[in-house]
């Protein structure tokens, strides 16, 4: 597959892949940027040797600012419809990857943006990042996702605020709501981000994909549905190498190696 890249750009480094919305001058999520992001990710779910994925803003200053409110202007209802539901494909596409996915929201991240943040499965932000859903203020409602998405990571309460005076609230304060893992500097997000992925690349495969997928899977069922699908996950570990050369490892106090299987 031969991707555009004039507005996502994709750059895998080993395991890594970097995915960076670079649509100026404030990273707009526009139909066509949202169909290369859905393009790239859709060619990432074929790379197998990619484990993780880094999604960033270009520039020091924006993350994505949002849909594109020009192209909004003229739509429709069933257009409106239509774009939505193109939104939503993509970050669904996004949240359902098997790959773990890290999200380093490296300023603004309003509307649009931080849906797509929190498709993510991890976010690590910028000490001088801004993120809210501020579609109220154009007497739209969030499309992307934001008002499912919100509650479900920072409390209904939390987010009902947010959504309905569509203030945004600052790093250190998306960091005690839980909206975020970790605040850095600037200059030491994209290491933060990529250290974070090679950690977790450090650790048994096997285990860490059955972990991904019993929380992505358990938080669509009930708690006892969930519990039963970490016991079945638990039997496929179990019979993994990993888990023998884990255990025999911890005995004899040196370092596993791991083989993915």
């Amino acid at each position: 597959m031969e991707l555009k890249q004039n507005y996502v750009k994709l750059e895998i480094q080993e395991k890594v892949a970097l995915v960076t919305m670079d649509h100026p001058p404030v990273n707009s999520l526009s139909p066509a940027v949202v169909d290369e992001l859905d393009e790239v990710l859709r060619y990432l779910e074929t790379q197998d040797q990619v484990l993780f994925v880094v999604l960033t803003g270009a520039g020091p200053k924006i993350f994505v600012a949002g849909a594109d409110i020009k192209a909004m202007a003229g739509m429709n209802p069933e257009q409106a419809e239509q774009l939505a539901e193109t939104g939503q494909r993509a970050l669904n596409r996004l949240e359902d990857m098997a790959k773990l996915t890290i999200c380093a929201i490296n300023g603004l991240a309003l509307g649009g943006g931080l849906e797509l943040a929190m498709a993510c499965d991890l976010r690590i932000c910028a000490d001088h990042a801004k993120m809210g859903q501020p579609e109220i203020n154009l007497g739209i409602i969030p499309g992307f996702g934001g008002t499912q998405r919100l509650p479900r990571i920072i409390g209904s309460a939390r987010a009902l605020e947010m959504l309905l005076s569509g203030d945004p609230i600052d790093a250190q304060t998306a960091y005690a709501w839980g909206l975020v893992n970790h605040v850095t500097s600037a200059e030491e997000l994209l290491p933060k981000a990529m250290g974070l992925a090679k950690t977790v690349a450090s650790k048994a495969p096997v285990a860490s994909a059955l972990i991904h997928s019993s929380v992505a899977e358990g938080l669509t069922k009930p708690l006892h549905q969930g519990l039963r699908l970490e016991v079945q996950n638990f039997h496929k570990v179990f019979a993994s190498e990993d888990k023998t050369e884990g255990i025999t490892a911890f005995v004899e106090k040196r370092a596993a190696v791991w083989k993915g299987c």
